[in-house]
């Protein structure tokens, strides 16, 4: 029996390249007319604006969030990747409407959506399903998540990619490079050209649905026989490289441990944080997109549900080693061996200014005080987060020495960040120390 699907309105997604670089043509154009209004206004007042001052706007910033809303796919990616990667460093009015875009992905109208399924599964894919929710319960950057249920019984989560994402990737980063050089927020002087090399490739890979099914496979292998998470299960006969098919996993969003006992949410954030450094240290394989949405908390059996592997990546041991060391350097208070590792890793040039150099270390120093305390850190206390913005501000403010870490720094930095806030938002108490030791980040 044919199911009929829920009447949606949903947006269409620009597909061709004339049509994307188009959607991007109309935002500068818009920039620019509010840009030059905004100027001519501010001269009549009698201020002497710089560029940055009108172009860095709400009402500019307002503009791009609603079109790359429109456009979804690697442009929307890389605008969310700004709100939650370097929000701390951007004025709040800013980084209030970016942050529009975890939530504002619009999904595809059914035309559109069933055109995308006929496509992966051939004209007649109804028939394996007892039930399929047109209206999808999840829409993100890259692709939408529906619910459904086969004749089978089995009940699914599937995720289809909104279409002509994969084509438009590399002219997508090109033309948001080309924005953000325009708009004056990334100075001429920075190389950005190797980041946007590695950023096209990370999406490329976080566009192959066939790739991410492996990576969940392989995260469900190494976490067989875990009371801790729970990580859905494959269906590989409905998998595609557009479509992924995995099981529903009934479950709350993560944030709704703000209202759950100290003890649980301490429990919460201790397995996560202890999941990460096993990711760094005993998998080399790291899930490094730190997306709230992409942790759950089954209530039922009181598991983390992880989700969404697209950004899985592979580290070297070398790499490992490193970072062991720089940890061993901290505890020992060797502050010199510990400059020389972040060197090694990447976070530090040892070209730049000594005075660069010497603030680089003292965030380092503030960023380890978990690492350092010899009871339980205490999360809820904002001081240290406070104290990082404060100094990651003051030193984004020298745009003349602004320096772009290897993309693996950079991965890692984000999902160190990211674990970093949701302890931060659940408010949880935990034993770092004791954590670092287990994975031989202290000599006894």
């Amino acid at each position: 029996m044919p199911i009929p699907p829920r009447s949606t309105k949903g947006s269409a997604i620009p597909v061709g390249r004339f049509a994307r670089v188009a959607r991007f043509g109309s935002m500068a154009a818009g920039i620019a007319t509010g840009t030059l209004a905004d100027g001519i206004s501010q001269f009549a007042q009698g201020k002497r604006p710089t560029l940055s001052d009108v172009l860095l706007t709400p009402a500019n910033a307002r503009k791009v969030t609603n079109q790359l809303a429109q456009l979804r796919g690697a442009a929307m990616k890389i605008g969310q990747m700004m709100s939650m990667d370097t929000g701390d460093f951007l004025p709040k009015e800013l980084t209030d409407i970016l942050a529009q875009l975890r939530a504002e992905a619009k999904h595809m109208p059914d035309i559109q959506l069933r055109a995308v399924l006929n496509q992966n599964w051939g004209k007649g894919w109804e028939a394996k399903f007892a039930t399929f929710d047109f209206v999808p319960f999840a829409a993100a950057s890259i692709g939408q998540v529906h619910r459904a249920t086969t004749v089978a019984g089995d009940d699914l989560a599937i995720k289809v990619q909104y279409p002509g994402v994969r084509r438009s990737i590399d002219s997508d980063v090109d033309n948001v490079a080309t924005l953000l050089r325009l708009s004056g927020l990334l100075p001429r002087s920075l190389e950005v050209a190797p980041l946007l090399l590695e950023a096209k490739r990370q999406l490329h890979e976080e566009a192959d649905y066939e790739r991410e099914a492996r990576c969940l496979v392989q995260f469900g292998e190494l976490l067989t026989g875990s009371s801790d998470y729970r990580v859905p299960k494959l269906h590989p006969e409905l998998t595609t490289p557009n479509v992924l098919a995995m099981d529903f996993i009934d479950s709350v969003p993560i944030e709704w441990l703000q209202h759950a006992e100290q003890p649980e949410r301490d429990r919460v954030v201790t397995q996560l944080i202890d999941l990460l450094f096993r990711e760094l240290f005993e998998f080399q394989l790291m899930q490094t997109d730190p997306n709230f949405a992409n942790y759950r908390y089954d209530v039922a059996t009181k598991r983390l549900v992880l989700l969404d592997f697209g950004a899985t990546r592979i580290f070297s041991q070398t790499l490992a080693d490193q970072y062991r060391s720089l940890l061993k350097s901290v505890f020992a208070g060797d502050w010199s061996a510990a400059q020389r590792d972040l060197i090694g890793i990447g976070y530090i040039d040892d070209k730049s200014p000594l005075q660069h150099q010497q603030a680089m270390m003292a965030m380092v120093r503030t960023a380890m005080i978990p690492l350092q305390n010899a009871t339980c850190f205490d999360f809820g206390n904002t001081a240290v987060m406070n104290d990082l913005r404060a100094d990651g501000m003051a030193l984004a403010a020298r745009r003349d020495l602004w320096h772009i870490p290897p993309a693996d720094t950079l991965f890692i930095q984000r999902k160190l960040g990211g674990v970093y806030l949701l302890a931060t938002r659940l408010k949880a108490r935990v034993d770092v120390e004791a954590l670092v030791n287990a994975y031989g980040g202290k000599d006894e």
